[in-house]
């Protein structure tokens, strides 16, 4: 598979229409993605309607969050949200989500995304940067590890 050439992904900030057409579409991949992580469907469903409030509680993003359509030569391929961590001022920053469709991944683009977001932090303010990544997800989490984010902390359970 060709690698993504830098040059054609751009990160477009999304319109209010583009954002309430989103916002159902990404809540219900969170939830899967809960539900995956070992979350019951009532947890699950509970952590994507507290986002949506917290997040999104007229339907819009909330003031200092950035969110954008990734595209790559003009084609949607994806989304990236990222903003202050809340509650702790603008030094520290939060990945909330990124997301590279199916059918585009392995290709690059989800790095230099990752790398971007570096200066897009800084711009804001931002002394650090950090993100969650569900356990499930390897190839993410190999990603990250390799753009230099580290371990902060580590939730385990283990069904009974």
């Amino acid at each position: 598979m060709t690698q993504a050439n830098p040059d054609d992904i751009t990160l477009d900030p999304k319109s209010d229409d583009e954002v309430v057409a989103w916002l159902p579409v990404a809540m219900r991949e969170y939830e899967e993605s809960r539900l995956e992580a070992g979350d019951s469907a009532d947890a699950a469903d509970t952590a994507r309607a507290e986002s949506e409030r917290r997040f999104f509680p007229d339907g819009r993003l909330i003031d200092g969050h950035q969110l954008f359509t990734i595209r790559l030569a003009g084609e949607d391929v994806g989304w990236f949200w990222l903003g202050p961590w809340n509650g702790t001022g603008v030094e520290d920053w939060w990945i909330y989500d990124i997301r590279v469709y199916d059918e585009f991944q392995r290709r690059g683009i989800a790095r230099i995304v990752m790398q971007r977001a570096d200066g897009i932090a800084r711009e804001g303010g931002a002394k650090s940067l950090g993100l969650n990544a569900f356990a499930y997800n390897v190839p993410a989490i190999t990603l990250y590890e390799s753009l230099g984010y580290l371990t902060a902390s580590l939730h385990m359970r283990k069904d009974l």
